[in-house]
């Protein structure tokens, strides 16, 4: 009698829990304004890094997105600051949020032009010629050219400098971290995800899922023969359509060479 006395408790009291578990999940509402003109931002994206769904505002700025406390919402726009925001319980109780973005400063590089002196003593001038990272340099006299900052070869010739291989980090990361690789393939599956990400360029969501900054990611793709004319002008979409071709290849590649050593050689 008090072992059913006990499961009937223990029953109730995970139905209560599943059921407030259930109620935690609401509608999160706002609007995305301009932070200084306060005019409304139509078609700003607002996507939900934790369940990987994802909205963008309608011709008024408003937008209404599935979350629970925790959850991190990431908003951008393009030409615009992105924000992150983490749920917590006092944003769920129904008010709507007003989110302001700045717009992003124009960068303007500072150029300094200044004129190279020569003395005419070969060993001495050579020294003070500007050196462009990836530009050959012919040197007049002299029979070889000189090329500045080109990119090295990596060597992966041991196995610990092999394990800083970015595509070797990608396949560990997918492998020890599963729910990586099904966000991003979640995000090249749904319509409106997909959407969203055809007219992103910022790279934001797949640095967050990768864990990679943007050099890192272009070494990554490098690393998977694509030219660098696509790194630089892919779309979000393009960019995990890629990464995700570039893992199914490379782990097929894996699983080849594993299989190949199993096999006996004969004497």
């Amino acid at each position: 009698m008090q072992r059913l006395l006990f499961i009937l408790c223990l029953f109730t009291y995970l139905s209560t829990f599943s059921q407030n578990d259930t109620i935690r999940v609401n509608n999160l509402k706002g609007q995305i304004i301009h932070a200084e003109t306060k005019k409304v931002l139509s078609a700003a994206h607002i996507l939900n890094l934790n369940t990987v769904q994802g909205t963008i505002t309608n011709d008024k700025g408003f937008f209404e997105i599935p979350t629970k406390a925790n959850d991190t919402i990431l908003v951008s726009y393009l030409g615009y600051a992105s924000i992150k925001l983490k749920i917590t319980n006092d944003l769920l109780k129904g008010n709507e949020l007003l989110i302001a973005l700045y717009e992003k400063p124009e960068e303007i590089k500072e150029i300094v032009i200044k004129s190279t002196k020569l003395i005419g003593v070969l060993e001495i001038d050579i020294k003070q010629v500007p050196k462009d990272r990836f530009t050959r340099i012919k040197i007049n006299g002299l029979p070889q050219t000189y090329e500045v900052g080109k990119p090295k070869g990596k060597d992966f010739s041991s196995p610990i400098a092999a394990l800083f291989q970015p595509v070797d980090f990608l396949y560990n990361l997918f492998g020890k971290k599963p729910k990586q690789l099904k966000k991003l393939q979640k995000l090249k599956k749904e319509d409106n995800l997909r959407k969203m990400l055809a007219g992103k360029f910022d790279r934001e969501v797949m640095m967050e899922y990768l864990q990679m900054d943007r050099q890192e990611l272009s070494e990554l793709l490098t690393d998977c023969n694509y030219s660098e004319y696509f790194i630089k002008k892919a779309s979000d979409l393009q960019m995990i359509e890629a990464v995700l071709d570039c893992y199914e290849n490379y782990k097929a590649l894996k699983k080849g060479k594993i299989e190949r050593d199993k096999i006996p050689v004969k004497n």
